[in-house]
């Protein structure tokens, strides 16, 4: 039995397991059947011990699909302090700097729709910038896959692209800087594990213009304000997800109010123990 962190990879070939240094192939296991398994962990482990050495593979960057299938993806705001400085500064002159100070010390969290699957791009995949934003950030963030029942089963990493000049106009058009085609990236891997992970583990953000980094900053994640329990709690109050569903925590790293992306812009997102996401910015057509 595999005694080492597990990885699973959704590609264009199935479902790939990484665990002690090997790849395997797991057969006969639809994605969702797999990552909505309360037993997730020991049925990964027990799913690579049954494939054998004869089930080894290797792995391309290009076969890698977004790890989300029939799930939701929701999100969570203003859960580090600098996420809340940065939203109260720019929605000052439409009144909206105090809600943001109120939510971020409030009980009851900030919570949002992100996404659905077809919204959703992965590793090495193009995210769009709205046409109509003239003020778009990356929003680098550890990212919850969360049960049916409400139990965290894992981690991965997503991009929650926003329009900064869109939500600060007014904090009501949160829907329109969050939620349109391609505005959200996951992936590569979801690491799998009943554990949470270590308040020391960094989350990272490089974003390269023209082969020169343009912006770079990191955090750990024993900056963010509210636990990922009761995060999770809040979103399944009156709330049924069949299939689970992806909870983005919050960011805590802001570029600057002069920085905007740009097409061809190359976003990598890494965290400590599940890889680095790699996503381009695409023209507007």
């Amino acid at each position: 039995m595999p005694e080492g962190p597990i990885k699973l990879y959704r590609t264009s070939r199935g479902i790939v397991a990484e665990c002690d240094g090997r790849l395997c192939l797991i057969a006969n296991c639809s994605w969702d059947e797999l990552i909505t398994s309360e037993d997730l962990e020991s049925r990964a482990r027990s799913a690579i011990g049954d494939a054998g050495n004869a089930s080894d593979v290797s792995l391309r960057e290009d076969e890698i699909l977004a790890p989300i299938h029939g799930q939701e993806v929701w999100a969570a705001g203003v859960t580090y302090f600098r996420s809340r400085d940065a939203r109260m500064e720019e929605s000052k002159s439409a009144g909206g700097g105090d809600f943001y100070d109120r939510v971020y010390s409030a009980n009851r969290p900030e919570l949002f729709f992100k996404a659905t699957a077809s919204r959703v791009v992965g590793h090495g995949q193009e995210v769009a910038i709205r046409r109509d934003a003239k003020w778009s950030v990356p929003e680098p963030e550890l990212v919850l896959l969360v049960s049916p029942r409400g139990k965290i089963l894992g981690y991965t990493i997503g991009n929650d692209m926003s329009s900064r000049d869109i939500e600060g106009e007014n904090p009501l058009y949160l829907p329109q800087a969050k939620v349109y085609h391609r505005s959200c990236a996951l992936g590569p891997a979801i690491l799998v594990s009943q554990s949470p992970l270590s308040r020391s583990t960094e989350i990272r953000l490089e974003i390269i213009r023209a082969g020169a980094a343009v912006f770079s900053g990191q955090v750990t994640v024993g900056a963010i304000k509210r636990e990922f329990t009761s995060l999770v709690e809040y979103l399944y109050r009156d709330n049924i997800f069949p299939k689970g569903c992806f909870l983005f925590t919050g960011t805590g790293i802001v570029p600057p109010d002069s920085f905007t992306l740009a097409p061809r812009d190359e976003i990598r997102i890494g965290i400590d123990g599940i890889g680095i996401l790699v996503n381009s910015v695409a023209q507007n057509s």
